[in-house]
């Protein structure tokens, strides 16, 4: 039984749009004025949503349902609080699109042109998603609206390729696309990134995938690579793989390091030294045939966190961290999922992840065993040990 009028708003606003998407001679849901879904409402697009209004202080749920391709669109960007994805043929976006909350991808991949990076599916502020994999995942450009750190969930349509970007501050936007093309003539975008034009002579660059990154804040960038990157044609072991960029200032590919590297040469990740995306057209790996100094491993204590607020191993405390402030500290659970990265850590890890990704940012760690590198780039030094979460 409806009680109040924002009920009953809700309802009838439910009732109109159920009308209007399952008309058979509606071709698209048109918004011309301002339109708002509150917290009750559950409402799903089941053909083309063009958007010239207001609508952007949504709640509740919108879902896209479709077994053929359906497209977002309009000279105003939509967005919404929670987000589910059930398009077989791809969720196109010709105009960028807003989430604040939870994007759940079940069936498709959201779709926007690789051209430009003016469309995309935004994460905002806390928002993060779950579901993604190798057929559910944006096959184009994704955005991060108030976000330190970030795992884009990007790819070329078979292929997942996240890229996790953590910066030193919060970026009021960063963007991201993945290409499986060859940077030396990239089908998607006009520029090209001669491999031959290089720091060093000895630096190797993959002509199989790139990505595309804007920010403008200090940061690093961790990539992955899989067994269609065929890294052992840039190198014969894992510690030689650095992450590398075009710089746009040089107009040559430039190595931006190694800080952290786990995996074999089949599967694994990597993580970049400290760069600024913006001076940097694409990224990629590279290899260095033993071009960098290789960092020294350290073991460092082990931990016990009991992060309950009563002022005893509430936090890491890593002694003397203050006098190496040019560092990053990774966390991993027992599975060798990254459920933490800091650049510049300062004491401030109280047992929460802050990766948007399968797990919502700000949800507390659940008990049991961690595995935590420091890297400090000044002196090439990494520090490694264990910690165990109590709750």
């Amino acid at each position: 039984m409806l009680k109040s009028k924002k009920q009953i708003k809700s309802f009838l606003l439910g009732l109109s749009l159920s009308w209007a998407l399952f008309a058979n001679a509606q071709d698209a849901v048109h918004n011309f004025g301002n339109l708002q879904f509150h917290a009750t409402a559950s409402v799903g697009f089941h053909i083309d949503l063009i958007d010239d209004g207001v609508f952007d202080n949504n709640k509740g749920l919108a879902g896209f349902y479709s077994s053929n391709r359906l497209t977002v669109s309009g000279s105003s960007n939509p967005i919404f609080n929670d987000l589910e994805i059930v398009v077989d043929n791809g969720l196109q976006l010709d105009t960028w699109m807003g989430v604040t909350n939870n994007t759940n991808f079940v069936i498709g991949n959201i779709l926007t042109q690789k051209g430009t990076s003016n469309n995309y599916l935004n994460f905002m502020n806390a928002a993060f998603y779950n579901g993604t994999g190798n057929s559910t995942h944006i096959n184009g450009y994704a955005g991060a609206t108030n976000k330190e750190t970030i795992t884009f969930p990007v790819g070329n349509g078979e292929r997942l390729r996240y890229l996790t970007l953590t910066s030193s501050a919060i970026n009021s936007l960063a963007k991201c696309a993945y290409f499986f093309e060859n940077p030396n003539n990239p089908a998607s975008i006009e520029q090209q990134f001669n491999t031959e034009n290089k720091e060093f002579d000895n630096l190797k660059i993959s002509e199989l995938e790139f990505w595309k990154l804007e920010g403008n804040l200090p940061s690093v960038v961790t990539l992955s690579w899989d067994t269609n990157s065929n890294t052992s044609l840039l190198a014969n072991t894992t510690d030689e793989l650095v992450v590398v960029g075009w710089s746009k200032q040089e107009n040559r590919w430039e190595q931006l390091g190694n800080s952290s590297i786990n995996g074999n040469l089949q599967t694994g990740y990597i993580t970049s030294d400290t760069f600024v995306p913006d001076d940097y057209e694409v990224l990629t790996l590279g290899g260095t045939d033993d071009l960098l100094e290789p960092f020294s491993v350290l073991d460092l204590d082990n931990y016990f966190l009991t992060p309950n607020g009563d002022g005893v191993n509430d936090f890491l405390l890593i002694d003397g961290i203050e006098n190496t402030p040019n560092n990053i500290l990774n966390i991993y659970n027992r599975y060798g999922v990254l459920v933490y990265s800091k650049l510049n850590y300062a004491n401030e890890f109280k047992g929460v992840s802050n990766r948007n990704s399968v797990i919502s940012r700000d949800s507390g760690l659940s008990s049991g065993i961690y595995f935590y590198v420091l890297t400090v780039q000044d002196t090439r030094e990494k520090f490694q040990g264990y910690m165990y979460i109590s709750e």
